[in-house]
């Protein structure tokens, strides 16, 4: 009894050994998570993809009021993460040969942009056209009349008048990165006239359906998150005081082709793979998905890029939509790939909640 004792201590060691650092570095994972929360969020999920194998945590709660976790599997507004799908798409055309980059705004939308002619379709994927951003003439949280268009319906015509009645921010297109939501509401317009069908349903053709995303929805101007999902608030002002909205219903066609995607830590992981990895775009595209508008910059055709503590390389994307915020990032290699999800509280500054968002991507990139 006492040999067979040892011989299986013997034998276990190794595992112990291998599987022990393992346990530490997902524990910390989950402890830099709890970080994100204690900064300033009432949830926050995560999915890490390492050579380890998948880490999946969540913290905080998904309602305030309750003691609810937040799902796991849980679907939230990505935001600007949108903006890649959009992208992907558009070079997806191109390399169909239905769409050129150098294709000009007028020769596809005619009258729709002043000075279209000047204004190009890499010019709106690199945010180099100068283009007024149309979110910065809606009205913002704590402000009643935030509340007042919660349920109106946008359509793209509306959100590019808006923009175009201010003056663009730049002279000269394709000289000064100004990012710009506008952008791309004109490029799923753009889209819709290449295919004579909406964006969204080329993006579900084209991305979701290939890559079996099912987390993952173009929800138009339905409210609703369908699925498991936090609930997402935005600040309001009752009796002088500030109180959390739930905020998770509402139209979202304010967003348009420049934000409006649901989707879900995992299903994000597996899209940006399958970018990277060459599934969805020949090599020479997804070089030029990588190329900077500006010298020194770090935002290509809808693709962003960091360097991590380490020094490591890292792209993806990252978007808000006030009651949601998300990071999505992976190495060029796929080995180590982070995707983060929070719900914020409004009572810390943004800065103190990204910089323990920043020291869970460093962890999760790094390892």
């Amino acid at each position: 009894m006492v040999i067979a004792t040892t011989v299986l201590a013997v034998m276990a060691s190794p595992a112990t050994a291998i599987a022990a650092p393992q346990k530490a570095d997902r524990l910390e994972l989950q402890r830099r998570l709890n970080d994100v929360v204690a900064a300033g969020t009432v949830g926050a999920l995560a999915e890490v993809r390492d050579p380890h194998g998948i880490w999946q945590g969540a913290s905080g709660v998904a309602e305030l009021g309750t003691a609810r976790a937040v799902p796991i599997d849980g679907r939230v507004r990505v935001g600007s993460i949108t903006k890649t799908f959009i992208a992907t798409v558009v070079l997806q055309l191109v390399g169909e040969g239905r769409l050129r980059l150098g294709d000009t705004v007028e020769s596809r939308l005619p009258g729709v942009v002043p000075d279209g002619h000047r204004l190009t379709v890499r010019h709106l994927l690199n945010h180099t056209s100068g283009l007024f951003d149309y979110q910065s003439t809606l009205p913002m949280p704590p402000k009643p009349e935030f509340l007042g268009n919660r349920w109106r319906s946008w359509t793209p015509a509306e959100l590019i008048q808006r923009a175009v009645a201010n003056p663009p921010t730049s002279d000269q297109p394709g000289v000064a990165y100004a990012y710009s939501n506008t952008n791309y509401v004109l490029l799923g317009q753009i889209i819709e006239e290449v295919t004579g069908r909406p964006y969204g349903k080329e993006i579900e053709r084209r991305i979701i359906q290939p890559l079996r995303l099912r987390g993952t929805a173009v929800p138009g101007t339905s409210s609703k998150i369908r699925g498991p999902h936090p609930h997402g608030y935005v600040p309001t002002q009752r009796d002088g005081k500030m109180e959390l909205l739930d905020y998770a219903r509402m139209n979202p066609s304010v967003f348009g082709a420049a934000g409006e995607i649901i989707s879900t830590t995992t299903d994000l992981n597996r899209f940006f793979a399958a970018l990277l990895g060459g599934r969805l775009l020949p090599q020479h595209l997804l070089t030029e998905m990588k190329t900077p508008g500006v010298k020194g910059g770090s935002y290509g055709l809808g693709l962003a890029w960091r360097d991590t503590a380490c020094g490591i390389r890292v792209y993806g994307n990252d978007g808000g939509t006030l009651a949601y915020q998300s990071w999505s990032f992976s190495t060029e290699d796929r080995r180590h790939q982070v995707t983060v999800a929070l719900t914020p509280n409004f009572r810390s500054e943004y800065a103190v909640v990204f910089a323990a968002v920043d020291a869970l991507l460093n962890k999760a990139l790094c390892a």
